[in-house]
Protein backbone atom coordinates (compact mmCIF):
# COMPACT_ATOMS: atom_id res chain seq x y z
CA UNK A 1 0.00 0.00 0.00
CA UNK A 2 1.30 3.36 -0.67
CA UNK A 3 0.17 7.39 -0.72
CA UNK A 4 -1.04 8.42 -3.59
CA UNK A 5 -2.97 11.74 -5.06
CA UNK A 6 -6.95 11.50 -5.13
CA UNK A 7 -8.34 9.29 -8.10
CA UNK A 8 -8.55 12.17 -10.65
CA UNK A 9 -10.33 9.90 -12.77
CA UNK A 10 -13.43 9.03 -10.84
CA UNK A 11 -12.92 13.16 -9.35
CA UNK A 12 -13.57 14.13 -13.05
CA UNK A 13 -16.47 11.71 -13.43
CA UNK A 14 -17.81 13.16 -10.40
CA UNK A 15 -17.40 16.94 -11.91
CA UNK A 16 -18.87 16.08 -14.53
CA UNK A 17 -21.92 15.07 -13.00
CA UNK A 18 -22.19 17.80 -10.87
CA UNK A 19 -21.84 20.57 -13.25
CA UNK A 20 -23.45 18.80 -15.80
CA UNK A 21 -26.83 18.21 -13.09
CA UNK A 22 -26.29 22.02 -12.14
CA UNK A 23 -26.91 23.13 -16.12
CA UNK A 24 -29.68 20.59 -16.29
CA UNK A 25 -31.26 21.87 -13.07
CA UNK A 26 -31.12 25.59 -14.09
CA UNK A 27 -32.78 24.30 -17.48
CA UNK A 28 -36.05 22.53 -15.14
CA UNK A 29 -35.90 25.79 -12.80
CA UNK A 30 -37.03 28.39 -15.53
CA UNK A 31 -40.33 25.54 -15.69
CA UNK A 32 -41.37 27.26 -12.62
CA UNK A 33 -41.80 30.89 -13.43
CA UNK A 34 -44.74 29.85 -14.95
CA UNK A 35 -46.43 29.28 -11.80
CA UNK A 36 -47.28 30.82 -9.01
CA UNK A 37 -45.38 31.19 -6.26
CA UNK A 38 -42.18 29.80 -7.32
CA UNK A 39 -39.08 32.25 -7.19
CA UNK A 40 -36.44 30.97 -9.46
CA UNK A 41 -33.74 33.20 -8.09
CA UNK A 42 -34.10 31.53 -4.62
CA UNK A 43 -34.14 27.97 -5.57
CA UNK A 44 -31.59 28.41 -7.58
CA UNK A 45 -28.99 30.02 -5.31
CA UNK A 46 -30.28 27.58 -2.18
CA UNK A 47 -28.86 24.59 -5.07
CA UNK A 48 -25.72 26.51 -5.66
CA UNK A 49 -24.81 27.44 -2.18
CA UNK A 50 -26.35 24.77 0.12
CA UNK A 51 -25.57 21.95 -2.56
CA UNK A 52 -23.06 22.54 -4.50
CA UNK A 53 -20.85 25.53 -2.27
CA UNK A 54 -21.11 24.03 1.18
CA UNK A 55 -21.11 20.41 -0.41
CA UNK A 56 -17.41 21.05 -2.35
CA UNK A 57 -16.38 22.20 1.20
CA UNK A 58 -17.57 19.39 3.20
CA UNK A 59 -16.06 17.13 -0.17
CA UNK A 60 -12.33 18.44 0.56
CA UNK A 61 -12.59 18.32 4.33
CA UNK A 62 -13.54 14.67 4.16
CA UNK A 63 -10.64 13.75 1.90
CA UNK A 64 -8.39 14.31 4.53
CA UNK A 65 -10.24 12.55 7.26
CA UNK A 66 -8.60 9.44 7.46
CA UNK A 67 -10.85 6.24 7.19
CA UNK A 68 -9.59 4.68 10.55
CA UNK A 69 -11.88 7.59 11.94
CA UNK A 70 -15.22 6.48 10.49
CA UNK A 71 -14.59 2.30 11.10
CA UNK A 72 -14.10 3.56 15.02
CA UNK A 73 -17.13 5.88 15.13
CA UNK A 74 -19.77 3.64 12.72
CA UNK A 75 -21.80 2.22 15.55
CA UNK A 76 -21.90 6.09 17.10
CA UNK A 77 -22.77 7.71 13.81
CA UNK A 78 -25.12 5.11 12.99
CA UNK A 79 -27.13 5.30 16.06
CA UNK A 80 -27.43 9.05 15.83
CA UNK A 81 -28.77 8.92 12.21
CA UNK A 82 -31.60 6.99 13.49
CA UNK A 83 -32.44 9.44 16.13
CA UNK A 84 -31.97 12.28 13.69
CA UNK A 85 -34.34 10.35 11.75
CA UNK A 86 -36.86 9.18 14.03
CA UNK A 87 -37.17 13.45 14.87
CA UNK A 88 -39.15 14.04 12.23
CA UNK A 89 -42.33 12.68 14.00
CA UNK A 90 -41.52 15.43 16.73
CA UNK A 91 -44.58 18.12 15.46
CA UNK A 92 -42.38 21.34 16.68
CA UNK A 93 -39.57 19.97 14.19
CA UNK A 94 -40.64 18.01 11.54
CA UNK A 95 -41.94 20.00 7.68
CA UNK A 96 -45.08 17.76 6.62
CA UNK A 97 -45.32 17.83 2.24
CA UNK A 98 -47.92 15.59 0.66
CA UNK A 99 -48.75 13.77 3.41
CA UNK A 100 -45.39 12.82 4.52
CA UNK A 101 -43.12 13.55 7.09
CA UNK A 102 -39.51 13.52 6.01
CA UNK A 103 -38.09 16.87 6.35
CA UNK A 104 -36.34 18.56 9.66
CA UNK A 105 -37.28 22.09 9.62
CA UNK A 106 -35.06 24.27 11.45
CA UNK A 107 -35.52 28.20 11.16
CA UNK A 108 -35.89 28.47 7.08
CA UNK A 109 -33.55 25.72 6.39
CA UNK A 110 -35.12 22.05 5.88
CA UNK A 111 -33.11 19.01 5.70
CA UNK A 112 -34.48 15.70 5.19
CA UNK A 113 -32.54 13.22 7.34
CA UNK A 114 -33.11 9.47 5.67
CA UNK A 115 -29.93 11.04 3.12
CA UNK A 116 -27.89 11.07 6.45
CA UNK A 117 -29.57 7.51 7.50
CA UNK A 118 -28.59 6.33 4.00
CA UNK A 119 -25.04 7.02 4.99
CA UNK A 120 -25.37 5.32 8.49
CA UNK A 121 -26.57 2.20 7.50
CA UNK A 122 -23.39 1.76 5.17
CA UNK A 123 -21.17 3.22 7.53
CA UNK A 124 -22.25 0.64 10.07
CA UNK A 125 -22.05 -2.46 7.51
CA UNK A 126 -19.00 -1.83 6.64
CA UNK A 127 -17.36 -1.66 9.53
CA UNK A 128 -19.79 -4.87 11.25
CA UNK A 129 -18.82 -6.99 8.21
CA UNK A 130 -15.43 -6.31 7.89
CA UNK A 131 -14.56 -6.97 11.80
CA UNK A 132 -16.76 -10.12 11.51
CA UNK A 133 -14.84 -11.55 8.28
CA UNK A 134 -15.26 -15.15 7.72
CA UNK A 135 -18.87 -15.28 9.57
CA UNK A 136 -20.31 -13.01 6.95
CA UNK A 137 -21.35 -16.13 6.02
CA UNK A 138 -23.36 -17.60 8.85
CA UNK A 139 -26.89 -16.93 10.21
CA UNK A 140 -25.85 -15.65 13.53
CA UNK A 141 -22.90 -12.95 12.53
CA UNK A 142 -24.40 -12.04 9.01
CA UNK A 143 -28.04 -12.56 8.20
CA UNK A 144 -29.22 -11.71 11.71
CA UNK A 145 -27.29 -8.39 11.76
CA UNK A 146 -28.52 -7.40 7.98
CA UNK A 147 -32.01 -7.83 9.07
CA UNK A 148 -31.58 -5.36 12.29
CA UNK A 149 -29.53 -2.84 10.52
CA UNK A 150 -31.79 -3.06 7.52
CA UNK A 151 -34.97 -3.48 9.65
CA UNK A 152 -34.41 -0.38 12.20
CA UNK A 153 -34.02 1.98 8.82
CA UNK A 154 -37.29 0.31 7.68
CA UNK A 155 -39.38 1.25 9.89
CA UNK A 156 -38.37 4.41 10.30
CA UNK A 157 -38.83 5.35 6.40
CA UNK A 158 -41.43 3.42 5.76
CA UNK A 159 -43.92 5.13 8.70
CA UNK A 160 -42.94 8.73 7.27
CA UNK A 161 -43.87 6.97 4.72
CA UNK A 162 -40.46 7.07 2.26
CA UNK A 163 -40.97 3.55 0.48
CA UNK A 164 -38.65 4.61 -2.12
CA UNK A 165 -35.64 5.25 0.14
CA UNK A 166 -35.98 2.38 2.18
CA UNK A 167 -35.84 0.73 -1.56
CA UNK A 168 -32.08 2.26 -1.89
CA UNK A 169 -31.36 1.42 1.88
CA UNK A 170 -32.31 -2.42 1.12
CA UNK A 171 -30.87 -2.73 -2.38
CA UNK A 172 -27.31 -1.24 -0.95
CA UNK A 173 -27.28 -3.34 2.04
CA UNK A 174 -28.23 -6.71 0.02
CA UNK A 175 -25.00 -5.61 -2.25
CA UNK A 176 -23.07 -5.02 0.84
CA UNK A 177 -23.99 -8.62 2.26
CA UNK A 178 -22.59 -10.11 -1.33
CA UNK A 179 -19.77 -8.68 -1.51
CA UNK A 180 -18.48 -9.38 2.18
CA UNK A 181 -19.20 -12.87 1.78
CA UNK A 182 -22.95 -13.43 2.53
CA UNK A 183 -24.82 -16.36 1.26
CA UNK A 184 -27.23 -16.80 -1.28
CA UNK A 185 -29.33 -19.31 0.55
CA UNK A 186 -29.99 -16.66 3.40
CA UNK A 187 -30.50 -13.91 0.35
CA UNK A 188 -33.55 -16.07 -0.89
CA UNK A 189 -34.68 -16.27 2.24
CA UNK A 190 -34.55 -12.31 2.46
CA UNK A 191 -35.75 -11.87 -0.87
CA UNK A 192 -38.80 -14.32 -0.15
CA UNK A 193 -39.68 -12.04 3.74
CA UNK A 194 -39.46 -9.00 1.15
CA UNK A 195 -42.26 -10.18 -1.20
CA UNK A 196 -44.63 -11.01 1.04
CA UNK A 197 -44.11 -7.86 3.20
CA UNK A 198 -43.95 -5.55 0.13
CA UNK A 199 -47.58 -7.12 -1.28
CA UNK A 200 -49.03 -6.38 2.36
CA UNK A 201 -47.69 -3.20 2.22
CA UNK A 202 -49.21 -2.47 -1.05
CA UNK A 203 -52.33 -3.51 0.12
CA UNK A 204 -52.35 -1.91 3.18
CA UNK A 205 -51.72 1.56 1.90
CA UNK A 206 -53.76 2.52 -1.30
CA UNK A 207 -51.35 5.54 -2.69
CA UNK A 208 -48.60 2.23 -3.20
CA UNK A 209 -51.56 -0.22 -4.64
CA UNK A 210 -52.28 2.94 -6.98
CA UNK A 211 -49.17 3.60 -8.33
CA UNK A 212 -48.64 -0.48 -8.87
CA UNK A 213 -51.89 -0.56 -10.41
CA UNK A 214 -50.77 2.89 -12.58
CA UNK A 215 -47.50 1.44 -13.09
CA UNK A 216 -49.69 -1.76 -14.82
CA UNK A 217 -51.94 0.28 -16.91
CA UNK A 218 -50.20 3.77 -17.64
CA UNK A 219 -53.14 5.21 -19.15
CA UNK A 220 -55.82 3.84 -16.68
CA UNK A 221 -55.85 7.27 -14.81
CA UNK A 222 -54.33 10.17 -17.06
CA UNK A 223 -55.67 13.11 -15.46
CA UNK A 224 -55.27 11.40 -11.82
CA UNK A 225 -52.23 8.79 -10.65
CA UNK A 226 -51.20 8.07 -14.22
CA UNK A 227 -50.50 12.15 -15.10
CA UNK A 228 -46.96 12.24 -13.96
CA UNK A 229 -45.46 9.04 -16.21
CA UNK A 230 -47.75 10.09 -18.61
CA UNK A 231 -46.02 13.59 -18.90
CA UNK A 232 -42.87 11.78 -18.55
CA UNK A 233 -42.96 9.52 -21.41
CA UNK A 234 -44.28 12.90 -23.38
CA UNK A 235 -41.30 15.01 -22.21
CA UNK A 236 -38.73 11.44 -22.98
CA UNK A 237 -40.39 10.49 -26.57
CA UNK A 238 -40.87 14.13 -27.59
CA UNK A 239 -36.58 14.82 -26.90
CA UNK A 240 -36.03 12.50 -30.44
CA UNK A 241 -32.40 11.47 -30.63
CA UNK A 242 -31.32 14.86 -30.19
CA UNK A 243 -33.31 16.87 -28.61
CA UNK A 244 -35.35 20.45 -28.21
CA UNK A 245 -31.93 21.95 -27.31
CA UNK A 246 -30.87 23.25 -23.79
CA UNK A 247 -33.68 25.70 -22.29
CA UNK A 248 -36.55 24.60 -24.77
CA UNK A 249 -38.30 21.18 -23.37
CA UNK A 250 -41.92 22.20 -22.99
CA UNK A 251 -43.31 19.65 -20.47
CA UNK A 252 -41.52 21.85 -17.88
CA UNK A 253 -44.11 24.47 -17.91
CA UNK A 254 -47.17 23.43 -16.05
CA UNK A 255 -47.11 19.94 -17.12
CA UNK A 256 -44.67 17.55 -15.22
CA UNK A 257 -45.07 17.39 -11.49
CA UNK A 258 -41.88 18.37 -9.79
CA UNK A 259 -39.65 19.69 -13.16
CA UNK A 260 -36.63 20.20 -10.66
CA UNK A 261 -37.59 17.11 -8.14
CA UNK A 262 -38.38 13.48 -9.29
CA UNK A 263 -39.00 14.11 -12.78
CA UNK A 264 -35.73 16.34 -14.20
CA UNK A 265 -34.27 12.81 -15.69
CA UNK A 266 -37.70 13.88 -18.16
CA UNK A 267 -36.95 17.21 -18.85
CA UNK A 268 -33.16 16.31 -19.60
CA UNK A 269 -34.57 14.00 -22.17
CA UNK A 270 -36.65 16.11 -23.43
CA UNK A 271 -34.07 18.71 -23.80
CA UNK A 272 -30.92 16.44 -25.12
CA UNK A 273 -32.52 13.99 -26.42
CA UNK A 274 -31.34 10.08 -26.84
CA UNK A 275 -27.92 10.87 -26.81
CA UNK A 276 -28.26 12.98 -24.12
CA UNK A 277 -30.47 10.79 -21.56
CA UNK A 278 -27.61 7.78 -22.59
CA UNK A 279 -24.79 10.35 -21.96
CA UNK A 280 -26.07 10.63 -18.42
CA UNK A 281 -27.10 7.09 -17.72
CA UNK A 282 -23.32 6.36 -18.97
CA UNK A 283 -21.74 8.27 -16.32
CA UNK A 284 -23.36 6.90 -13.86
CA UNK A 285 -22.06 3.65 -15.31
CA UNK A 286 -18.82 4.50 -15.15
CA UNK A 287 -18.85 6.19 -11.96
CA UNK A 288 -19.55 2.78 -10.47
CA UNK A 289 -17.27 0.78 -12.14
CA UNK A 290 -14.72 3.49 -11.21
CA UNK A 291 -16.04 3.52 -7.60
CA UNK A 292 -15.76 -0.13 -7.17
CA UNK A 293 -12.26 -0.34 -8.81
CA UNK A 294 -11.24 2.18 -5.82
CA UNK A 295 -12.76 -0.42 -3.50
CA UNK A 296 -10.97 -2.95 -4.97
CA UNK A 297 -7.62 -1.46 -4.35
CA UNK A 298 -8.75 -0.07 -0.90
CA UNK A 299 -6.29 -0.67 1.88
CA UNK A 300 -8.79 -2.90 4.06
CA UNK A 301 -11.75 -4.39 3.81
CA UNK A 302 -13.49 -2.14 5.88
CA UNK A 303 -13.28 0.76 3.70
CA UNK A 304 -13.33 -1.41 0.30
CA UNK A 305 -16.80 -1.98 1.64
CA UNK A 306 -17.90 1.44 2.69
CA UNK A 307 -16.21 2.73 -0.84
CA UNK A 308 -18.94 0.33 -2.74
CA UNK A 309 -21.38 0.78 -0.82
CA UNK A 310 -21.44 4.44 -1.51
CA UNK A 311 -21.07 4.53 -5.08
CA UNK A 312 -23.65 1.21 -5.15
CA UNK A 313 -26.59 3.71 -3.12
CA UNK A 314 -26.12 6.58 -4.92
CA UNK A 315 -26.42 4.89 -8.50
CA UNK A 316 -28.92 2.66 -7.13
CA UNK A 317 -30.72 5.64 -6.22
CA UNK A 318 -30.23 7.27 -9.59
CA UNK A 319 -31.09 4.59 -11.64
CA UNK A 320 -34.42 4.29 -9.47
CA UNK A 321 -35.41 7.45 -10.62
CA UNK A 322 -34.94 7.26 -14.24
CA UNK A 323 -36.63 3.47 -14.65
CA UNK A 324 -39.40 5.12 -12.97
CA UNK A 325 -39.83 8.07 -15.87
CA UNK A 326 -39.36 5.81 -18.47
CA UNK A 327 -42.47 3.26 -17.22
CA UNK A 328 -39.87 0.31 -16.03
CA UNK A 329 -41.01 0.61 -12.65
CA UNK A 330 -43.64 2.12 -10.29
CA UNK A 331 -42.85 5.35 -9.67
CA UNK A 332 -40.92 6.07 -6.50
CA UNK A 333 -40.55 10.04 -5.55
CA UNK A 334 -36.41 9.92 -5.76
CA UNK A 335 -34.75 12.38 -6.87
CA UNK A 336 -31.78 12.30 -9.23
CA UNK A 337 -28.76 12.54 -7.42
CA UNK A 338 -26.79 15.31 -8.59
CA UNK A 339 -28.93 16.52 -10.39
CA UNK A 340 -32.40 16.99 -8.73
CA UNK A 341 -33.39 19.78 -5.88
CA UNK A 342 -32.09 19.26 -2.73
CA UNK A 343 -29.22 20.83 -1.28
CA UNK A 344 -29.08 18.92 1.83
CA UNK A 345 -29.37 15.47 -0.63
CA UNK A 346 -26.23 17.12 -2.84
CA UNK A 347 -24.16 18.26 0.06
CA UNK A 348 -24.41 14.62 1.60
CA UNK A 349 -23.71 13.13 -1.59
CA UNK A 350 -20.77 15.17 -2.19
CA UNK A 351 -19.68 14.92 1.68
CA UNK A 352 -19.56 10.98 0.39
CA UNK A 353 -17.57 11.38 -2.42
CA UNK A 354 -14.78 13.16 -0.47
CA UNK A 355 -15.25 10.04 1.96
CA UNK A 356 -14.29 7.72 -1.08
CA UNK A 357 -11.19 10.00 -2.61
CA UNK A 358 -9.79 10.06 0.67
CA UNK A 359 -9.88 6.47 0.53
CA UNK A 360 -8.55 6.89 -3.21
CA UNK A 361 -5.30 8.12 -1.70
CA UNK A 362 -3.96 4.93 0.07
CA UNK A 363 -4.85 2.52 -2.78
CA UNK A 364 -3.05 -1.03 -2.47
CA UNK A 365 -1.27 -2.89 -5.40
CA UNK A 366 -3.30 -5.98 -6.75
Amino acid sequence: MRDHSIDKIFLALVLSLVLGGFFIFISASLGLLARDGATFGAIAFNQFFFGLFLGSLFLIWMTKIPHTFWKHYALHIFLFSLVLTALVFVPQLNLEHGGAKRWLLFGSFSFQPAEFLKFGVVLYLSAWFSSVKAKVGTFRFGFLPLLAVVGLAGILLLLQPDTGTFIVVLATAISMFLIAGGRWKHLAILVGGILIGATLLVFMRPYLMDRVMTFVDPSRDPMGSGWQIQQALIAVGSGGVAGRGFGQSIQKFNFLPEPIGDSIFAVAAEEFGFVGAIALIALFILFLLRGLYIARRAPDSFSGLLVAGIVIMIVAQSFLNIASLIGVMPLTGLPLIFVSHGGSALLVALAEIGIVLGISRHQRKL
